[in-house]
């Protein structure tokens, strides 16, 4: 699939076809249906391979919130390498051999921590975890596929739509919108994902009964 996934990368997901794969292998079409005859099959396929890449990635064992961390990290590495990854995920759950592997070592490592010895709450914070994940991969993703489509930088989409945030502010009937623009952080993509990352883990721990003493009082670090 190495070839595949290099049109996908270069080119993106919409110009990966079972006939550019076999030209980029120098084989007819025919070769490749020994593995797949549709191109839903090929993505497949590709999806699995990027899921080959995240479980190589050794898990941290024995506490919870590094396995938890090593899980979303491994997946949003793959997910900047592989732009197109983000767009097949969300759907049905992978079935693929590489896919599964990642999820068995991913309960398997949470299981081996004290708070996880029922397989329900091992599953449930994966589940968790994931829906964060992808969302936050798939916003970033957006973002980014925004920029290059419009050719505008995030600072020149912000100058360009300000006047006219500036008279709906005017108004005064968006309060809370002027707030966020006046005094919000506005941090980068990575510090929103690890604050957001930090809420999901800190939430799992506060289910289990291990949260870190203090966390709901944690307040904005100084600037």
């Amino acid at each position: 699939m190495r070839a595949a996934v290099a049109i996908a990368d270069k080119e993106g997901l919409a110009e990966v076809s079972l006939r550019k794969v076999a030209a980029k292998l120098n084989a007819g079409p025919m070769r490749l249906y020994t593995y797949t005859s549709t191109k839903e099959g090929l993505l497949e396929l590709m999806v699995d391979a990027i899921y080959a890449e995240i479980a190589g990635r050794p898990l941290t064992r024995g506490d919870f919130r590094k396995t938890l961390r090593s899980i979303a990290e491994s997946m949003r590495e793959a997910a900047r390498k592989h732009p197109w990854f983000v767009d097949l995920l969300g759907r049905r759950p992978p079935l693929g051999p590489h896919a599964l592997e990642h999820y068995e070592q991913s309960l398997a490592a949470l299981s081996n921590d004290e708070g996880f010895t029922n397989i329900d709450d091992a599953l449930q914070a994966y589940a968790t975890l994931n829906a964060y994940v992808v969302g936050a991969i798939k916003t970033e993703a957006a973002s980014l596929r925004a920029e290059h489509e419009s050719g505008l930088s995030e600072s020149a989409w912000q100058a360009a739509t300000w006047p006219y945030l500036q008279r709906v502010i005017q108004t005064g009937r968006f309060p809370m919108i002027a707030k966020v623009v006046s005094d919000a952080t506005h941090p980068p993509p990575e510090v929103t994902f690890e604050r957001g990352l930090e809420c999901v883990i800190e939430g799992i721990a506060l289910r289990l009964g291990t949260a870190r003493p203090g966390y709901r009082r944690k307040t904005r670090e100084p600037e």
